[in-house]
């Protein structure tokens, strides 16, 4: 089976394979904040999102464009996945890279190809943070560049009370207690470019 391409600015039809409930919601709030929409058979799919932890066993899903996010250096290696992201992945690059798979595209993540060359993270590095939704970038991004919530509001056609709600969602993840260390640590870990 070839890939579907889907015009450019519209949605994949996606499906979502994740043993996780919790990753499996989380991923699926990513898909269709990006304009993609979950579908439950493959025969209805443009693509597979496949978000495999180190510990699951492989799913094989030939014939569909596949993007893997998985934390196993072997999946990561195998020559035959043509979509690898590391499961810390933002959203923007699932998106990214969803749709690049779906063209036919090869994807591997600089932090990934690094993680296969020289190990993953050892345990005293800090763990990557949750993905964040497209707004919460959006926001971060904001703020990183020195807007206040309500120019931050303006900015992204939103209310300031949903900028403080996001704002808030971005500390709890990131593990931050003010606007500037949830800043440092968003572009620490290359969640946000300012």
């Amino acid at each position: 089976m070839t890939a579907k391409a889907a015009p450019a600015g519209s949605g994949l039809r996606v499906a979502l394979r994740a043993a996780d409930p919790d990753r499996f919601g989380l991923l699926a709030r990513v898909l269709a904040e990006a304009g993609h929409s979950v579908v439950a058979a493959l025969a209805d799919a443009d693509a597979v999102l496949l978000d495999q932890a180190a510990d699951d066993p492989p799913v094989p899903l030939a014939g569909l464009p596949t993007l893997l996010l998985t934390d196993s250096e072997a999946a990561a290696a195998d020559p035959e996945a043509p979509a690898v992201l590391p499961r810390g992945a933002a959203p923007a690059q699932i998106d990214a890279a969803l749709r690049a798979a779906a063209a036919g595209l090869m994807v591997r993540a600089r932090d990934l190809s690094h993680a296969v060359a020289g190990g993953f993270a050892s345990a005293d590095e800090a763990p990557a943070p949750a993905l964040l939704t497209p707004r919460e970038i959006d926001i971060l991004t904001a703020i990183g560049s020195g807007m206040s919530n309500k120019e931050a509001a303006r900015a992204l056609g939103i209310s300031a009370h949903t900028v403080k709600f996001h704002l808030e969602a971005v500390f709890a993840k990131l593990g931050a207690s003010n606007r500037a260390e949830a800043v440092a640590k968003g572009l620490r870990h290359r969640l946000i470019e300012v």
